[in-house]
């Protein structure tokens, strides 16, 4: 049997032409006016990229500032040690320590959005790698979470306050990242919205022939898809990163 969605689903969706791609800007109003639950519903974007996702050299991974932030409050560990203990609690961490977050996290205490590390503690945090790889929370160089110098510390976790975002394709060449909340103001939505298409448009992998951006869609929590129009939202979103 067919799934059949509900009467406010409907009616939201009945705002949208199916047919019709969409500017940032027409895309930011209609998410305003077509998300219906009672809570405040995240704002996602899905990507359909140009990419074979069986071939290393067509990996697409990267990370993205988020002007505005997600809308989440984001709890940020420190493995560090020394110096570097007092250095992240000055930058606002929300947990700081070595060997006792690790036994910790051992035991189960999983309590926090975001690892961040000193590279001199990495010997000892790769023992956790089985607990925090299946969780995302696994620090590591890609996602810049691995600090080489402790006084880069307050840099890093500022970025993670702020609305630094970690994405990566998946099976399918699909990549499904929050970017906001309904909540937001209309320029917040499309400043976040064009920053996060700008950083994945950057992280094209030199394995990617032919189009690399097939396509944009956003919607807010259980609201239905709003089609982007690719090219403008390309340029635009070039313009706002240059």
């Amino acid at each position: 049997m067919a799934y059949e969605h509900g009467k406010k689903y409907r009616a939201a969706a009945a705002q949208i032409d199916p047919e019709k791609l969409y500017s940032v800007q027409e895309a930011a109003d209609l998410l305003k006016s077509t998300a219906y639950t009672k809570f405040d519903s995240t704002i996602e974007i899905h990507m359909r990229l140009g990419i074979d996702p069986r071939h290393a050299d067509q990996i697409v991974r990267g990370t993205a500032v988020l002007p505005h932030g997600t809308g989440k409050k984001i709890r940020i560990l420190v493995f560090t040690q020394g110096e570097g203990e007092r250095i992240a609690r000055e930058a606002g961490a929300d947990f700081v320590g070595s060997d006792d977050l690790i036994k910790q996290i051992e035991g189960g205490w999983v309590d926090f959005d975001i690892a961040v590390a000193s590279a001199d503690m990495m010997g000892k945090v790769g023992r956790l790698g089985k607990i925090l790889g299946r969780r995302g929370l696994m620090p590591s160089p890609k996602s810049g979470t691995i600090v080489q110098q402790v006084g880069d510390l307050p840099r890093v976790i500022d970025e993670v306050r702020r609305g630094k975002v970690e994405f990566r394709n998946d099976k399918t060449g699909l990549i499904h990242i929050g970017v906001g909340k309904i909540s937001f103001e209309q320029k917040q939505i499309i400043e976040n919205v064009l920053a996060l298409i700008d950083a994945i448009n950057k992280a094209k992998p030199s394995g990617s022939k032919g189009t690399y951006v097939r396509s944009i869609t956003v919607t807010s929590t259980m609201g239905p898809g709003i089609s982007l129009e690719v090219a403008p939202a390309l340029a635009a979103s070039a313009n706002m990163g240059a």
